[in-house]
């Protein structure tokens, strides 16, 4: 059964932690939703994962792809709540264009909601999207699609006006409608003090420990980027990168080497029709012929 919206919000009442992780695919979603995750981000994140975009980029993703992704991960996905991540530019031109694409975020590609990045327009853009009918996340702190004029993927809110605003935007985006909000790279007394001030849950990603849940990147989380920069809060909870390359050395070698396939990874041919096809291709015969020779 689908997880809820309501339910988030009574996960942060009682304090039981809500877990976050991003997929970009229907195995990835089927794997990550049976381990019990309760919201899977398809991100724009996608962009450097996945798609072979600027290795630290997010604003290279576009609706087209983030829309495909995120079909195929809804439809993995039987419990988590599965979010479609607004790519760049996809919301900042009008309300109506922001609507659309939220739309078909949750029409097209079966999305329970839509997160988006920033305050400021975005607040509007925000209550658009609720007016709409459609369930938003939000996200402060580091902004990774603005992140030059952030000046970078750094850490957000270190000296008080700018922890300052980073709080008031959580406030407005709450105002507007939001039912979470992610805070990325914010100081850990901050993300607590934006935490307490809300009654949305917070989803922290380099924000400590004191937000309502955390979020990080699959492929981050579980070593599927090998020479990859890794942000200072990712904590690797398995090697799956080096199993995946070891199992394909494996595979070449048993090619090249012809011990696969073996035997039991073939199909078989009663012996009466393997006459039957031999004589009708012409193959004894010109096995004959060669034997003559």
């Amino acid at each position: 059964m689908k997880l809820s919206l309501p339910a988030l919000t009574e996960m942060k009442t009682r304090g039981e932690p809500i877990v976050m992780i991003t997929a970009y695919d229907h195995p990835s979603a089927q794997i990550v939703d049976r381990a019990g995750v309760d919201l899977v981000l398809v991100g724009d994140s996608a962009a450097n994962t996945v798609l072979g975009h600027d290795p630290i980029s997010t604003v290279g993703a576009t609706m087209d792809e983030l829309a495909m992704l995120t079909a195929a991960v809804a439809r993995g996905c039987e419990r988590a709540l599965v979010i479609g991540d607004l790519p760049f530019m996809s919301y900042q031109v009008s309300n109506e264009e922001t609507v659309r694409n939220a739309g078909r975020f949750v029409k097209d590609a079966g999305a329970d909601a839509v997160k988006l990045e920033g305050a400021g327009q975005s607040v509007q853009r925000v209550a658009g999207i609720v007016a709409a009918g459609i369930p938003v996340m939000g996200h402060v702190g580091l902004t990774p699609q603005t992140a030059t004029m952030l000046g970078g993927h750094r850490a957000q809110g270190r000296e008080w006006h700018k922890a300052k605003k980073v709080f008031d935007d959580a406030v407005a985006l709450e105002a507007a409608g939001c039912f979470a909000i992610v805070l990325e790279c914010v100081p850990e007394p901050v993300a607590a003090a934006i935490t307490s001030r809300l009654r949305i849950p917070t989803i922290g990603i380099g924000s400590g420990a004191a937000t309502d849940g955390q979020v990080l990147v699959l492929h981050d989380a579980l070593g599927m980027r090998p020479g990859a920069h890794e942000p200072k809060f990712v904590k690797r909870f398995a090697e799956v990168g080096e199993a995946m390359e070891a199992g394909v050395h494996r595979y070449a070698d048993e090619v090249r080497a012809r011990t696969y396939p073996a035997p039991e990874h073939t199909f078989a041919i009663a012996p009466e029709e393997l006459a039957a096809f031999e004589t009708a291709v012409g193959v004894g015969a010109e096995q004959n012929i060669l034997a003559d020779w």
